[in-house]
């Protein structure tokens, strides 16, 4: 393993530990390469790795690509070319490149999407509420949703603007009950919300998406329901994660432990000037027309 890529993948335990995820999940190292190059100095950052991201991490020595979704989630029997996710990774592979995934681990954590999430609720004052832990808690490390309770309640239309304004969209999807309300508490869950959300006592589920069922349920209970497209919910959290990520392979060079990188190892890492890129390429699969 090339001293880049054990070094983040250092990091990233410290940002996310890989315990957090949850048991369904494939992440952690998917791919790890056998002809890493000693040039490779860059990370990139990516929601989806899609033939756009492949092409554009191709184009510079790369050691090491973090792809919040698995680019592989149901078992295989075999990897060829025929497949293009598969493809992607034999490509990155005989590069250099390695591939790393968070996913659930990094919706988890505290300070992760999900508290990202919260923090676009709350507003800009960040102190008008208090945020929870929504599902099962895992340790004081995080647990898998988020549950906000606004001090004071504030009407649908508002919480809308903060979200989009949040996220940088111009629209989102929005189902209303039949009577309506001012809204006090919102759960909140990245990506596929649907099965977390089920059943929670909040005034309006957030998420990325859910299923039509799923939606016609919530809304007859009498919640909200604001839909945002899933990766819309991930991917403005990219340069957070960026900025954490820069900050915790600082720690590691200077991390003497048992737990850490070896002394020479630490001297090796130094002489790297990581470039943790955010694909510029990456986006939302879905454009509205």
């Amino acid at each position: 393993m090339s001293i880049v890529v054990k070094s983040v993948c250092k990091a990233l335990e410290r940002i996310a530990p890989l315990r957090l995820a949850e048991p369904w999940d494939k992440v952690g190292l998917i791919i790890e390469s056998p002809v890493p190059r000693s040039d490779a100095k860059r990370v990139v950052l990516t929601i989806d790795l899609t033939t756009a991201v492949l092409e554009e991490t191709l184009k510079v020595p790369t050691a090491l690509v973090i792809t919040y979704h698995p680019p592989l989630f149901q078992p295989i029997t075999s990897l060829t070319l025929a497949d293009p996710l598969q493809a992607s990774l034999l490509k990155l592979s005989a590069a250099g490149t390695s591939v790393f995934c968070p996913h659930s681990s990094l919706d988890a954590t505290w300070g992760g999407i999900n508290d990202w999430l919260a923090e676009g609720v709350m507003g800009a004052q960040k102190a008008i509420g208090k945020v929870d832990i929504l599902g099962e808690v895992k340790g004081e490390a995080g647990g898998a949703g988020r549950i906000v309770t606004l001090d004071e309640p504030i009407p649908i239309e508002e919480l809308v603007q903060r979200v989009k304004k949040h996220l940088s969209l111009s629209q989102v999807d929005v189902g209303r009950p039949f009577a309506q309300k001012s809204i006090k508490s919102v759960a909140i869950c990245a990506g596929a919300g649907g099965t977390l959300l089920s059943g929670v006592d909040a005034d309006v589920y957030f998420t990325g998406e859910m299923q039509h069922h799923e939606v016609l349920a919530a809304v007859a209970r009498g919640r909200y329901v604001i839909l945002c497209g899933h990766t819309n919910t991930e991917r403005g959290y990219l340069p957070v994660l960026a900025k954490k990520l820069s900050d915790a392979l600082s720690e590691v060079v200077r991390d003497g432990s048992s737990s850490g990188l070896s002394r020479e190892e630490r001297i090796e890492i130094e002489k790297y000037q990581i470039d943790i890129h955010i694909s510029e390429v990456d986006r939302h699969p879905l454009d509205r027309m």
